[in-house]
This record gives C-alpha cells, sequence and structure tokens, in this order.
C-alpha cells in the first residue's frame, strides 16, 4: 500500500539566463508508517520537490499520486480541498498566528473542516500531548520557545489526523539538542500512527532518525536507499 507516489517528475522555471531544472526526473514512493527524509545541500530542489509532493505546485512534467488520486487531474478547489483533507503540512517558518493561543493555532484547520466544537476541542487536546504541549494551549507564540513553536506546528499539521505528513527544514532554526528531539518526535508520530512522511533536512546526522533517505543533488536523486550506520 502507497501513500505517496511521483513519477519522473520534473520542474523547471524560466529565468533571464535560460531554464533551470529545480527538480529532474524525481521517482519515489513512501508507504505509511514511513518516514523518508530528503537530503542535500541549499539550492538542491528539496524546497521545490516538497511544494510539488502537497500539491503546491504543479510538475512541469510527471505526476504525482496521492493514495489513487493523480493531483494533476484536478482543478484549483479539488486540490484545495486534498490538501485539507489529507496532508498535514509543517514549514519552515513557524507559520503560527501571533494572536492566538497554541491551542487555537492548532484548531485552525479543523475548523476548515467544519468539525462539531466537541470534536475540535478532542483533536485539539490529542495533538497538543501527542507533542508535548499538553499543559501549554492557553499560551501564545512569543510565550513559547522555538522548539515549543515548532512542535505547535506539527500538532496543527496532525490534528486533521492526515495520511501524509510533509515537513520542510523543520529543525532549521533550532540549535541541535531540539532539532533532534523534534526529529523523534516525528519519527515517533510517523510509527506510531501509521503516517506518511517526507522531511526536507541539509543535516545528515538528523538524517540518521529516517527509514530512508533521498538525495538530492542540482534537482536530482543520487541516492534513495536505507540511512548510513551512525559512525560510518
Amino acid at each position: 500500500m502507497t501513500t505517496l507516489r511521483a513519477e519522473h517528475v520534473s520542474r523547471d522555471f524560466a529565468t533571464d539566463a535560460g531554464v533551470v531544472h529545480a527538480v529532474a526526473e524525481v521517482s519515489l514512493e513512501v508507504r505509511p508508517g514511513e518516514l523518508v527524509v530528503v537530503t542535500g545541500p541549499s539550492g538542491a530542489g528539496k524546497t521545490t520537490l516538497l511544494n510539488l509532493l502537497g500539491g503546491l505546485d504543479r510538475p512541469t512534467s510527471g505526476r504525482v499520486l496521492l493514495g489513487d488520486v493523480d493531483l494533476s487531474t484536478l482543478g484549483d478547489d479539488d486540490l484545495a480541498a486534498m490538501r485539507r483533507d489529507r496532508l498535514g503540512y509543517v514549514f519552515q517558518s513557524f507559520g503560527l498566528i501571533p494572536v492566538l493561543s497554541a491551542s487555537e493555532n492548532v484548531e485552525v484547520p479543523l475548523r476548515l473542516l467544519r468539525l462539531a466544537p466537541g470534536e475540535r476541542d478532542t483533536r485539539v487536546a490529542e495533538a497538543l500531548d501527542a507533542v508535548g504541549l499538553g499543559a501549554h494551549g492557553a499560551q501564545r507564540p512569543y510565550e513559547l520557545s522555538g522548539g515549543q513553536q515548532r512542535r505547535v506546528g506539527i500538532a496543527r499539521a496532525i490534528a486533521a489526523r492526515p495520511p501524509l505528513l510533509l515537513a520542510d527544514e523543520p529543525t532549521g532554526q533550532l540549535d541541535s539538542s531540539t532539532a533532534a528531539t523534534v526529529m523523534d518526535l516525528i519519527g515517533d508520530l510517523v510509527h506510531s500512527r501509521g503516517v506518511a512522511a517526507v522531511v526536507t533536512t541539509h543535516d545528515p546526522t538528523l538524517a540518521r532518525r529516517a527509514d530512508r533517505v533521498l538525495e538530492l543533488h542540482d534537482g536530482r536523486v543520487r541516492s534513495f536507499s536505507a540511512p548510513a550506520p551512525t559512525g560510518t
């Protein structure tokens, strides 16, 4: 069973200097309960690939399937509904709404789903507990540490119980210890809930927490395999 499949996906951008091949012929599959980490230097195409996988951008060629749905066949409204219902996204920036509490930030996607208030409350509490912030729901982002804000972002991404989680450099603004804690949290959520996840990072140490690692260079796949053992 495959949650996400990309088939020969490419994304080109026209510039004054010519065509830039940001992503070139990338193929991958991600199954339930699997954490795939995408690595590579800055400019390798990691964010572009994640945007294609999440339907935030459309490929120049190739296709992306979420379950058995080809995202390229969907109009804008249906694509937005697909992202709302079946995808959780953790952005590079914390992306929290400053005037809302942690609980209210987590509740935002549940309001978009038009869930009943009682169900929203249950899911918000469940998501915050899952990331270890059950006692911090009333706090606003400025009252939380960077690591706590990142965890609120993860809680928001999983609150709707999506089958797919995408995270773009979720540890980029964190110190090494907090970054490792966040990656461990994502791994635990993926394996305990059977979520399929794709996470980008430039840190090879964090990549060792993955089930498989896709290494990108200049938009192309250099390797796609199990992570190297610690110490190699």
